[in-house]
């Protein structure tokens, strides 16, 4: 039986030689190679991480925080390339969610439904 962290390795290995993965670091250094889209997206994951970090420490985030984001969000939407980079980044999120939800099955029909266990 295969040790389960090599199994892990080949997979972390197997993402990042995905098509998905490829994509998504063409368009980052894209992004990165731009000074004004690197400033850009620079400036939305910092507010991003500021608002969750509020958020995971149970603050309030006022409505001129909601709406600075909002604006922010709107206009790296506008940059092409920052804009391609979230959609690629998007892209490799489903792969790992669908890999994560394999990977979590077996939990999932241990806890997930007891009544079918009962009935067996």
């Amino acid at each position: 039986m295969a040790n389960i962290y090599d199994s892990a390795y080949d997979l972390e290995k197997a993402i990042r030689n995905s098509d998905e993965f490829t994509r998504l670091k063409n368009a980052y250094d894209a992004v990165m190679a731009d000074e004004s889209a690197k400033r850009m997206f620079d400036n939305f994951r910092n507010t991003q991480m500021e608002l969750q970090e509020k958020q995971m420490q149970g603050q309030e985030i006022s409505e001129e925080e909601v709406e600075e984001a909002r604006k922010v969000v709107e206009l790296v939407q506008q940059h092409e390339d920052i804009s391609a980079l979230m959609e690629e980044e998007q892209r490799l999120n489903v792969v790992i969610n669908d890999v994560s939800r394999i990977i979590t099955q077996p939990l999932e029909e241990l806890y997930g439904n007891p009544e079918a266990e009962a009935e067996e």
